[in-house]
């Protein structure tokens, strides 16, 4: 499976602006690289995050479904859609859809750890499942930006069946050192690849460093800052030798774990 990660730079609350140059980079991406699946960052829609959303919030996924469930299938492309800012009946969320080929969306997930630093609770409301999906016939997975700080959400997908686990989303580069520790700690100890696409934006201070990981914690690909996009290819065979070799699922202990 070839991934390309598009680190991608938006503008603050002009959704019109984002959603043509989100196009745009697919677009290119796709004529450039050829990959299997494509994937935008998080709440690329309107950055993260204006002080006035419901202006710039897409309407229930309305917009992100029209333009990209129609492009993916014009392209022959999966798209892991990053995530947008969304209104829905009962409140704004932090929504990720994820397209296969045909433009059938696959996965729909809402945010479920909101970044309290930050306000993000105060602006949007936290989702209630977890997100696992099939993608060119490989078990996949989604989180959001913040997600990766709780690894016991990471390991319960995991042991539900992941293979690929895909991370949108919005880092500033002040903590640039604990994305890439936490992205390449996720994918060790789950023993599998990992894609994560983070945002550029210049108007948040997001530090980019996207990276495709394989599941030794090695980079396929490896982003600085700045717009850009970064491809790699995985190779899925290797999973099977790297957990028979180092079994930590057989050597779990559940029953001394204490995780309420």
């Amino acid at each position: 499976m070839k991934i390309s990660c598009i680190q991608m730079d938006m503008r603050l609350g002009e959704a019109d602006w984002n959603f043509a140059h989100a196009e745009e980079l697919v677009r290119s991406t796709v004529a450039a690289e050829h990959p299997d699946v494509v994937v935008l960052p998080e709440t690329w829609n309107t950055g993260f995050f204006p002080k006035e959303l419901a202006p710039c919030a897409d309407q229930d996924g309305e917009r992100t479904k029209a333009v990209f469930s129609a492009l993916a299938r014009e392209l022959n492309v999966n798209i892991v859609c990053g995530s947008v800012a969304n209104q829905k009946a009962d409140g704004f969320y932090n929504t990720s859809y994820v397209f296969d080929r045909s433009g059938a969306v696959v996965a729909e997930y809402d945010k479920t750890h909101l970044f309290t630093p930050s306000g993000e609770h105060e602006a949007f409301q936290a989702g209630t499942h977890t997100c696992r999906f099939q993608l060119e016939g490989q078990k996949c997975g989604l989180i959001i930006c913040y997600d990766i700080r709780f690894p016991e959400l990471t390991r319960t997908m995991t042991l539900e069946g992941m293979d690929l686990l895909f991370v949108v989303a919005q880092w500033p580069e002040k903590r640039t050192m604990h994305l890439e520790t936490l992205a390449r700690a996720r994918a060790i100890e789950n023993q599998m690849f990992l894609a994560l696409c983070n945002s550029a934006a210049s108007d948040t201070a997001c530090g980019g460093h996207s990276a495709v990981i394989d599941p030794w914690g090695e980079y396929l690909a490896h982003a600085g800052d700045g717009e850009t996009t970064i491809t790699g290819e995985l190779d899925f065979s290797v999973i099977e030798g790297i957990r028979s070799s180092i079994n930590v699922f057989r050597d779990r202990r559940p029953e001394l774990y204490k995780i309420n």
